[in-house]
């Protein structure tokens, strides 16, 4: 299968004339939806449609659904990720077909372009659905039943057989990040319709512009640059997804299938049975546990800079970075040699760990609604923290460079044995010992909560709380490569 690289395009390893400037982010958990409300959607062609949609995972193991149209539970069509965690299509009419994929879809870090594409006039039954992925059509199937020859799905039916996005009738909420969600009706299209391989990286899929497209009766395009109005269809068909259940301003993304940003890894196994939600920027650790969770984007030169927000006054809230080679039974972040951590010790105390020992002591301390920034240069060995917009803790300076002014020093992976590290850092967040749970925001410059003062990079990414100290970068696919990496 082609590459979407684990985020989509950088800079430094392809070039993209297109840009999708945002997301919209699904929080199972909150029952977020999108649907056309009004009970008069327009009905379209029920044998002939194409549906395309960028998605990043954030949940595995739970029925997912990408779309649906439905009337009720007993009437309903659905395109959705399985619990098993495999595409596939369903409907409550045997003749629409069953398309079940036997390909698991479980990279959480990767931007992942589906096109379900539709005739079913087509004599030849194989051509009747067709499923592409990063832009290579689909062959291997658990189940391949094609629907009947002109037959009428349960989709485009119109009426009260509501449009969904991000569930069905019954429920089964998408978790994760959906963007350029395309909807043509009347029309049997391929994949190179809504993207195309790099010239420079031609193993690379990256999305194109589609306005010049020809949507139809009931086509649409959502492409959530509106937070006010996230349905709000850009067709220009005025097929506007008008009932927005659960979803705010914030779920607005800046994390696209053009410039994926880092979030947590709910895949790594340091975390202890903790919880990931808000796209997989929220981490909720369990009580009694040594666990911490890491970003899903390493860093082994420049320099980056991240946001935790801290939401349990909970000692030994830690948060830093980390290589998690090896963190022993305890599984704490900054008790290796290659991990290092800001530390809410007690009530009366905060230091800074690392290489196992305590590095600095009677450090400012932090709690609920308190922000921690991370400042790490990973092309000097240094490190730096303060809490919300105060000074630098240390009176650190985080662009005095090889200096290091008031800096934690680090060590330099580049020189240690694979045996011992792996060579890459990854910003970190958890509990440097048992205590009880703590929960946090991690932004890595697409924020799942509000932002007051919006500040970038000086690249122009990222959305952060502070300002981002001069050379430092959000971890960002666009940032990487050119600008470190």
């Amino acid at each position: 299968m082609p590459l979407i690289l684990p985020g989509n395009v950088a800079t430094a390893t392809a070039s993209t004339t297109f840009s999708v400037a945002n997301s919209c982010r699904f929080n199972s958990g909150d029952s977020p939806s999108l649907k056309d409300g009004d009970g008069s959607a327009p009905a379209g062609n029920r044998q002939k449609f194409t549906f395309s949609i960028w998605f990043k995972r954030a949940k595995l193991g739970a029925t997912q659904m990408l779309a649906s149209a439905a009337y009720s539970s007993g009437d309903e069509g659905y395109l959705y990720i399985s619990s098993g965690d495999t595409l596939e299509w369903d409907s409550t009419n045997s003749g629409d077909g069953d398309m079940f994929s036997s390909m698991k879809l479980r990279d959480t870090s990767a931007w992942y372009h589906l096109v379900w594409s539709v005739d079913t006039t087509q004599s030849t039954a194989g051509n009747r659905m067709k499923f592409y992925l990063n832009g290579t059509q689909m062959t291997s199937w658990s189940t391949e039943t094609q629907p009947n020859q002109n037959q009428n799905l349960y989709w485009n039916v119109g009426g009260t057989y509501y449009p969904y996005i991000g569930r069905r009738h019954g429920g089964d909420y998408w978790d994760g990040y959906l963007a350029e969600i395309v909807h043509i009706d009347n029309a049997q299209l391929a994949a190179t319709s809504f993207g195309e391989f790099d010239e420079d990286s031609p193993t690379i899929w990256k999305p194109k512009d589609v306005s010049g497209l020809t949507f139809g009766t009931a086509g649409y395009h959502l492409d959530f640059e509106d937070s006010g109005e996230l349905g709000k269809d850009v067709s220009g068909q005025g097929n506007h997804f008008g009932t927005v259940a659960n979803l705010a301003a914030t779920d607005q993304a800046t994390d696209s299938c053009t410039n994926n940003f880092a979030t947590l890894n709910p895949l790594e196994n340091y975390h202890a049975g903790g919880t990931f939600t808000q796209g997989n920027t929220y981490y909720t650790s369990v009580s009694s546990k040594h666990d911490f969770a890491v970003s899903t984007i390493g860093m082994t030169a420049g320099k980056w800079y991240a946001e935790f927000k801290v939401h349990q006054d909970t000692d030994y809230n830690a948060i830093g970075i980390s290589d998690h080679s090896y963190q022993g039974s305890n599984q704490e972040i900054s008790e290796d040699n290659y991990s290092y951590a800001f530390v809410n010790y007690d009530a009366s105390n905060s230091i800074v760990r690392g290489n196992g020992s305590t590095i600095l002591s009677s450090m400012p301390l932090f709690g609920n609604g308190d922000i921690v920034c991370v400042a790490v240069d990973i092309t000097n060995s240094k490190l730096y923290f303060r809490k919300n917009g105060d000074a630098w803790i240390n009176s650190g300076d985080p662009t005095s460079g090889s200096t290091g002014t008031g800096a934690v020093s680090i060590q330099d992976l580049s020189s240690v044995s694979s045996s011992y590290g792996q060579g890459v850092y990854f910003f970190g967040v958890g509990l440097w010992n048992t205590s009880a749970a703590g929960s946090y925001d991690a932004n890595f410059g697409n924020p799942a909560f509000a932002i007051s003062s919006s500040n970038s990079d000086a690249n122009g990414y990222g959305n952060f709380e502070y300002s981002v100290p001069s050379g430092y970068l959000a971890l960002c696919t666009k940032n990487l490569g050119s600008d470190g990496g």
